[in-house]
Order: C-alpha cells, then structure tokens, then sequence
C-alpha cells in the first residue's frame, strides 16, 4: 500500500548526523531527542497502520498520534526550545510526517465509508421491477349490493336514477298521496330543514325516501318509465341494532301500458334469486301504503333454511322484505300521467337491510362503523 514507501524515517536517520555533527554549536542532547522521537513515532505510526481494519480504530489512531494529547502534539511544542537555525530544519519534518498521517487517516475514512455504503446497498436493495403482491382495499357490504341490485336492473332494462337528499316536501310527501295528517309526517319520523310556509313546495325534508325521485322522473319523462332509485334515506328513528336514522334504499318504478301484479311479481323474484344466486320464492300479504293500489307486504323465503323455519325466519319459513304494489291512480296523475292509459308498479325495498341478510351481519350499526377488523371480513 502506499504508506508502506513513507520516507520519513530516512529523513530523521539524516538529520541526526547532520545535528551530531554539529554538536559543537548545537545542544546535541535535544536535538538528538526530537530527532529520535520522532523516528520512533514515525514507525510506531508504520506498525499500527496495518490493524486499522474499521471505523474505531481509526478513531482510536487518530487520537493517538494527532491528538491534542497525542505525542506528536507534545514535540511540536517542544520546537520553540530548540536553536531557531535547526527549528526550520525539524519543523518541516513535524509538519511532513503530520501531512501523510493525516493522508492515511482520510484515505482510511474514504475507504470504510465505500464498504459501509457497499454494505447497505446489498442488505438494502430493492428490484423495482419485481412485482411486490399488495393487499387491496375491497368495497363496503352496501355499496358491493348496491353494484349487485344495479347490474340485475338494468339487465333487465330499468335506468338507475338519483335524486337530492333533501327535498321539498311536496315531492316527498303530496306528491306521492301522503295526506298532510299522515303520522309519516310527524316529528318523530321526519327531519324537517324548514316547515315555516303553507306552500309545501317551500318547506323542505331530508327525504324519508327515494320514492322522491320516481316523481321528479316523471314529472320530466312522462311514460312509460322504468327505474331504480339508490340513495341514503334519513328517519328520526332510535339506534338499535336492527333500525339506523341514516340508512340505503332502492325505490324501484314501471310505468306502461298493460302492467299487472304479475310483472311486479317477476321481477322481484328475479332481482332477488341473482342476488341470493339461488331460486327464491316471493309471497304477496295485503298491506296499506298511500302511493300504491292496491299495495302489498313482500316477503321471500328464508335463503338459510330453504323455508323450512329457522331463527333468522322466526321458524315461518318467511322473510319480511319490502312494501309494494301497483302505483296509485293519484300519484299518476300528480305527475301529469293519465292512469286510464298507463298503469305500473312501484317498490321500496332497503339496501341496508338486503347487505345484512346477504352477508349475515346482525347489527345495523356495523355498517357504519370504521373497524377494519369488521370491514376487512368483505
């Protein structure tokens, strides 16, 4: 290597017969000790060179033979006592051998910083090319039957409509045959925004429904009309583990010429056995609702006990499912809809109510919920 062709020892052997020689001028008994000081310092240095094999040994050499304690430090002070013609003469020397100690040292620290970075870049290296499996996000239980209820529509030919969330309440109630003395309209099912004008086109609801939006469509469109509805609806409801005063529904609407109960039937038995990827059967029980007529409670057989009876089913074999019916006469006409001509069926089914019973969740307040824990399970 190449400290290993350092001169400095030549260099002092010289200079003390130089300065013996000049002993009867000089005070030979000091220079003769720098000069010997510093030859043995200089292979004291050469000896120790070759174990500085890392960082805090060269730490540990610095120190040692640059230090401000160090030996060599002590000789450079020591300079002011010899005869100011020889001080020149060693000074250079002091100052020689402080240069290529000082060069190894930095030399050393260069090439422990390479082998520490080549170190690093071999436990550390990463291919950017290599395809690296990520865990993905998946969607919430709702919005998956949401996508679910929408593809089944429209295969069947509905348009998937929206609508605002806060509404008139003309749209959400008068329109749909829900007369002003309706409990649905009270304070303890409805969130009223404004309720200060007799014009009920001026008063305002975040909407209990999505039924609002088949009125805005035909008022629009006329008919025939067929769509579905999804939306948050909002109730003034206490929280347990089957009700939520923020809740999804799907309102389902069909108006045309020559519509029957038969074809509410069908399509809701179709919706339903995609959904449940098996034959589901529907029943219709007579039940009131003001914007159909007749109307109807829709139940469907239990998925889980294929009818038999089972807790989910309170052993009757049935589910509780949505209202339905054909689309009251008034409602038909409210939207400027002759009902002599067109006739069509209406639905409202919960969304929230549909992702629990398809993926046996069995509190509502889950679904609002930010625990990946639970989210993670869909």
């Amino acid at each position: 290597m190449w400290y290993k062709n350092l001169t400095f020892n030549a260099n002092f052997y010289t200079l003390y017969r130089i300065f013996s020689a000049k002993s009867n001028k000089l005070s030979p008994f000091s220079v003769k000790t720098v000069v010997s000081q510093l030859s043995d310092l200089s292979k004291k240095a050469q000896d120790k060179m070759n174990s500085v094999n890392n960082f805090a040994g060269l730490l540990e050499f610095e120190k040692e033979f640059l230090g401000k304690k160090s030996e060599l430090a002590k000789i450079s002070r020591d300079l002011k006592n010899l005869p100011a013609e020889e001080k020149k003469e060693i000074g250079q020397q002091v100052g020689k051998l402080r240069q290529e100690l000082t060069t190894f040292i930095s030399a050393k620290k260069e090439e422990f910083s390479q082998q520490e970075l080549a170190q690093k870049l071999a436990g550390e290296w990463l291919d950017v090319t290599k395809e690296i499996p990520r865990k993905k996000g998946t969607l919430h239980p709702i919005s998956q039957i949401q996508q679910k209820v929408e593809e089944v529509f429209t295969s069947m030919g509905f348009e998937i409509a929206d609508g605002p969330e806060i509404e008139t309440e003309w749209n959400n109630f008068d329109a749909l045959n829900i007369p002003a003395h309706h409990p649905a309209r009270d304070m303890q099912d409805t969130f009223w925004i404004s309720r200060e004008n007799s014009d009920s086109h001026k008063n305002y609801v975040l909407r209990t429904q999505t039924s609002d939006v088949q009125i805005r469509k035909m008022l629009k469109h006329g008919a025939p009309i067929r769509l579905i509805a999804p939306g948050r609806v909002f109730r003034n409801e206490d929280l347990d583990a089957s009700h939520g005063n923020v809740f999804y529904q799907v309102e389902g609407l069909l108006v045309d010429e020559g519509i029957s109960l038969s074809h509410l039937k069908g399509t809701i038995e179709t919706m339903l056995s995609e959904i449940f990827a098996k034959k589901v059967k529907v029943r219709l029980r007579p039940g009131f609702f003001p914007f159909v007529e007749p109307g109807f409670e829709v139940d469907f057989s239990c998925t889980l006990c294929e009818g038999k009876g089972c807790k989910t089913c309170k052993n009757t074999g049935w589910i509780e499912f949505m209202g339905a019916g054909m689309v009251h006469p008034n409602v038909l006409k409210n939207c400027n809809i002759n009902p002599a001509k067109f006739s069509g069926f209406a639905f409202g089914f919960g969304l929230t109510r549909l992702a629990m019973m398809k993926f046996g969740i069995d509190d509502i307040r889950h679904l609002s919920s930010q625990k990946i824990d639970f989210l993670s399970q869909f």
